[in-house]
């Protein structure tokens, strides 16, 4: 099998081979201790409620992947969540704060969302029928997924000026469908308190003050209707873009045992018609501006909350629903997978994609349910990156970046290395920091702060001889053609297409000698597991 890969990067070469670049890096793993752990169910994907009309761009991309049009029992759907093993989606979105619930005893009529000239968003209210409701959970509960469900909450205020709405939330319709919820055994595992209504939010906002009095209101509902409960779901919030003063007050206002989360949204590629994303996507100084806002979460919770953990509950790269021209393609994965790698090591516990289908932006096509590339790579996270983040010594480009985690549920580290640059092909030397030696000298970055140069590596394994004999794990993604725009992804050379039963197709690597260095093609995402790496942390 290791012939069969070097073969497959020898012929991705070729075309260019004469105008490429190669670059050595080694990368020092630091298995000793964790620096941060994410949630069993990091990788999470969204279903939004926007209906068809839902236009950007002089264009319409939603068609049916609303949560209430969707065909829920396309097979494709749950076979594409099931391949997850349990896969988190969080139903949610813009207009979730104008959805009322068609419980028992409703008394109106359950009408779907509409475009309303001077709506929120230019849309009218809409109802969830629990017949919807009841068909959602079908395929929840058969495909094994964890639900995190978005609650309306301007339910009950009124619009005082500028996108400004106060009043008290009335809670009345979101306590019966919880209400309903627990009585037919729906296993919702974590309730957000809206959406985008924090800081200056976006269509509307709430005043922090408001916010975190309905929290502790709806914190009581939860331990009064859940007291018999066998499991007791999270409270999450605001699901907003990051204000630190608003979200410190926010923790300081609900107070220690209300919040189990504080969920905020990502969109650092810009608009979708944005011409400069695919720049974005592969510069690296623009990509770790983003480590600024993982950063100053987790010092606001550290500082004003430490009760509650860090989630990104929406994040889409690009906002009005993707980028027509790349959200869809193999060049997506890069921020996409960078993100959750950087995420991880700030201590989040969850990172939710817009969306597991609709817009520009969803992990399966709108209208097909075929997967897209940024599947795969979420994917491949979800089966081989485990809980454990661990830290990593970097020399060489800034082009190349690389995140280090326990293995899966198994003994052993997996590395997520990723190759930004479109003509540099990296040859990469992974060690263990037990065997490294730091003097004085240059070239090493640790995760961001230099220390100084690579004096002597004697294995790079643990403090035995590393064995001829032990094999590495890899799992390199390349696009078609290479066509970086291209849709379908190739692992180790071959294309992932489904099989001809309409399955996800197996997701097998290649075979490596352990302590061989690990090529690197330009534009390249590769996932390496190493089985025998020795790391106290991963025990």
């Amino acid at each position: 099998m290791g012939f069969h890969l070097v073969l497959f990067l020898v012929l991705c070469a070729l075309p260019g081979i004469f105008s490429k670049e190669s670059a050595d890096v080694t990368v020092i793993v630091r298995g000793s201790a964790t620096v941060a752990k994410t949630n069993d169910h990091f990788v999470c994907a969204t279903l939004d409620w926007w209906p068809p009309e839902k236009c950007n761009y002089n264009q319409c991309p939603w068609g049916q992947s609303s949560i209430l049009n969707l065909d829920l029992t396309h097979p494709l759907l749950a076979k594409a969540i099931q391949a997850f093993n349990s896969l988190r989606i969080r139903v949610g979105g813009s207009l979730q704060d104008q959805v009322i619930y068609g419980v028992p005893n409703f008394g109106g009529p359950c009408l779907p969302i509409k475009k309303m000239a001077g709506g929120l968003f230019g849309f009218s209210k809409g109802c969830l029928s629990m017949a919807r409701w009841d068909k959602l959970n079908l395929l929840f509960q058969k495909t094994g997924a964890i639900v995190t469900f978005g609650l309306n909450a301007l339910n009950g205020r009124h619009h005082i000026h500028n996108g400004v709405w106060g009043g008290d939330w009335n809670s009345s319709n979101a306590r019966a469908f919880i209400e309903y919820t627990i009585s037919k055994g729906y296993p919702v595992d974590s309730w957000e308190f809206g959406n985008e209504l924090s800081g200056h939010g976006v269509g509307a906002s709430v005043s922090v003050e408001q916010y975190g009095k309905d929290l502790v209101h709806l914190k009581a509902i939860l331990d009064e209707l859940y007291k018999d409960s066998r499991s007791k779901p999270q409270l999450v919030a605001p699901g907003g873009f990051f204000d630190q003063p608003w979200y410190a007050h926010l923790l300081q206002l609900s107070g220690s045992g209300v919040l189990n989360a504080m969920t905020h949204h990502i969109y650092n590629l810009g608009g979708g018609n944005d011409p400069h994303i695919t720049s974005k996507i592969t510069d690296p100084q623009y990509l770790s501006r983003e480590a600024d806002t993982f950063r100053s979460v987790q010092l606001t919770i550290k500082n004003h909350g430490p009760w509650a953990s860090a989630w990104v509950s929406e994040a889409g790269g690009a906002y009005n629903s993707g980028s027509r021209l790349v959200s869809s393609t193999f060049l997506d994965s890069f921020w996409y997978l960078d993100e959750l790698g950087m995420a991880s090591k700030y201590n989040t516990k969850v990172y939710c994609r817009q969306t597991l289908i609709g817009g520009n932006y969803g992990l399966l096509d709108t209208k097909t349910f075929i997967p897209n590339p940024d599947y795969y790579g979420a994917l491949l996270w979800s089966r081989l990156m485990g809980n454990g983040v661990l830290s990593i010594d970097l020399s060489g480009s800034p082009y190349l970046r690389a995140y280090a985690h326990c293995r899966k549920k198994k003994a052993g580290v997996s590395l997520l290395l990723i190759n930004l640059s479109e003509s540099t092909e990296f040859t990469v030397t992974v060690r263990n920091d037990i065997n490294v030696n730091l003097a004085e000298g240059g070239g090493i970055q640790r995760d961001g702060a230099f220390v100084h140069g690579l004096k002597k590596t004697v294995s790079w394994v643990g403090r035995r001889a590393s064995d001829e004999s032990e094999m590495r794990e890899e799992y390199h993604l390349t696009a078609k053609d290479g066509n970086h725009l291209s849709r379908t992804v190739l692992l180790n050379g071959t294309p992932l297409e489904l099989t001809k039963d309409g399955d996800i197709p197996p997701l097998n690597p290649v075979s490596i000698a352990a302590n061989s260095p690990i090529s690197m093609a330009p534009l390249s995402i590769a996932f390496v597991v190493f089985p025998k790496f020795e790391a106290q942390a991963c025990v």
